[in-house]
């Protein structure tokens, strides 16, 4: 697999985001639900330039942990092959995030869960846990323990087209997106790192 890096700044804290490449038709699956998007006056993050990925583990390092952080997901990249993913469906959160999502596989969740393992020892453990997850008590036991509510056993992959949006054609589009869900087959084909 490829490694990859794209810069995202989060003001005073190094986040870092360690992701899944997809192949070519998850890409284009983005691309034409961005569109349908558009059309609807919302820009998705697609849209924006933002890579489309799958997040593995998203948590907060202290500064300076960069280059190992680096070091350790080049490795996994380079004795991890590719393999096959599917996206398909249409969900929005109670807090107006939109995805694609993306089925659990056996091998996606091994790749997410061997990130997590092997970073997590990096992490910074003062990081604050996200007002979101404070009301369900299994994201706050991983938030604890690994430092982001979403790995291990709450890994659910997807691909993120809007974050809190207020729009309301973001519920017609729902509803069209119902009737006719998004779904692709394709590869997990690199390993990415955004800070």
């Amino acid at each position: 697999m490829l490694l990859g890096t794209s810069p995202w700044a989060i003001a005073n804290s190094v986040s870092i985001n360690v992701f899944a490449i997809p192949s070519q038709p998850i890409i284009d699956l983005m691309q034409r639900t961005s569109d349908a998007l558009k059309l609807q006056g919302l820009t998705s993050f697609y849209a924006q330039g933002k890579p489309v990925h799958v997040t593995l583990y998203l948590t907060e390092y202290e500064r300076g942990s960069e280059a190992a952080i680096k070091r350790i997901v080049a490795k996994i990249a380079q004795q991890q092959q590719a393999f096959a993913i599917t996206a398909e469906g249409f969900t929005v959160s109670k807090g107006n995030w939109a995805f694609i999502n993306v089925a659990h596989s056996a091998a996606l969740q091994k790749l997410a869960d061997e990130v997590v393992l092997a970073l997590s020892p990096l992490r910074d453990k003062s990081a604050a846990l996200p007002n979101w997850a404070k009301s369900y008590p299994n994201k706050v036991l991983a938030f604890k323990r690994y430092g982001s509510p979403n790995v291990l056993q709450n890994f659910q992959p997807h691909l993120t087209l809007l974050a809190n949006e207020s729009s309301p054609q973001l519920t017609r589009f729902k509803q069209h997106m119902q009737v006719q869900p998004p779904a692709a087959q394709g590869q997990i084909i690199g390993i990415g790192i955004g800070i």
